[in-house]
């Protein structure tokens, strides 16, 4: 992962922050900086005549075909060929922000720039969604050629930058990305390079987000670690169908574990504090398990562990 320092981002952010209502002016900019010295990727490639041929570009013109035979063209803000169809808005602050501190406006004989209107109100919130909704018509438009994008991307520009995923090629409906809660990357959230690293991946190399084959690989893992614990078991004498029983149990106190119906950690805290010790292993695992068969509220192995 490209290292990028925090310097770098917190002057980007400061920079960025205070932008607004100027989406058209903006955004271009703000996109290609973010590439350059957030991102560490490739910036957007000069448009050419060839449509077809603006596989990275800002402004891919596409056209879109009605049902009576006629068309319309469009512009999608930035375009990546596999990876994403981008599109742009930017609100403003109900209160100006100065220095971290937030301010009321102060009078002016200019009017203040509204763009697309304030952030946290209802009426931005549509904004957003039709922002979406208008991405969705540009995938639906781009030629069969390129596929469908894993990606479509709201920006918010200077402000936040919105994830939606559908990996099946399809171009189905785009759910939010990682999940509906954390899907919304604000701009102060580029200080974490896990964010950094996973917008360095929808640009590069987005079919790895993809949380089936994440999934996939790790169930691979598993059972192949599995397979190996019940072979040895098996050469120490131990019989196949008590082997598979035992592990069968020991998967399902893990699950009971991860769903919380054990102790957050607390299965794992105990096979690690056995490590040293394995022969009181069985002793305590027996009465976990018992424990667990009786429906008990309180377990003093766990406690212990």
């Amino acid at each position: 992962m490209p290292s990028t320092s925090p310097t770098a981002v917190a002057q980007f952010i400061e920079r960025w922050e205070k932008s607004g209502g100027s989406e058209m002016a903006n955004y271009a900019l703000f996109l290609t900086e973010l590439c350059d010295q957030i991102l560490q990727v490739p910036h957007p490639e000069p448009s050419g005549t060839d449509t077809a041929q603006n596989r990275y570009a800002f402004e891919r013109g596409v056209t879109h075909k009605a049902a009576d035979g006629s068309s319309s063209s469009g512009r999608i803000d930035l375009y990546k060929a596999g990876c994403f169809v981008l599109e742009t808005k930017q609100g403003t602050f109900a209160k100006a922000k100065e220095g971290g501190t937030v301010l009321d406006f102060a009078p002016s004989a200019s009017p203040q720039k509204t763009g697309h209107g304030k952030r946290g109100t209802a009426s931005f919130d549509k904004v957003i969604q039709r922002a979406y909704n208008q991405a969705r018509k540009y995938i639906t438009a781009l030629p069969a050629s390129d596929g469908r994008p894993p990606f479509l991307i709201v920006c918010d520009v200077g402000h936040s930058i919105d994830l939606y995923a559908e990996f099946s090629g399809t171009g189905g409906q785009y759910e939010r990305f990682p999940d509906p809660v954390s899907h919304r990357i604000q701009l102060a959230d580029l200080q974490r390079p896990e964010i950094r690293e996973r917008l360095r991946q929808v640009w590069t190399d987005p079919h790895a987000l993809d949380p089936s084959k994440y999934a996939a690989a790790v169930t691979r893992k598993v059972a192949k670690a599995l397979a190996e614990l019940a072979k040895s078991l098996e050469i120490d004498g131990h019989e196949p169908m008590v082997a598979a029983g035992f592990l069968q149990r020991c998967l399902f106190t893990m699950f009971a574990e991860d769903v919380e119906l054990l102790p957050k950690n607390s299965f794992l805290q105990l096979l690690e504090k056995v490590r040293a010790s394995p022969a009181g292993f069985p002793v305590m695992l027996s009465a976990l398990w018992q424990d667990m068969a009786t429906g008990s509220d309180f377990s003093t192995v766990l406690l212990g562990a």
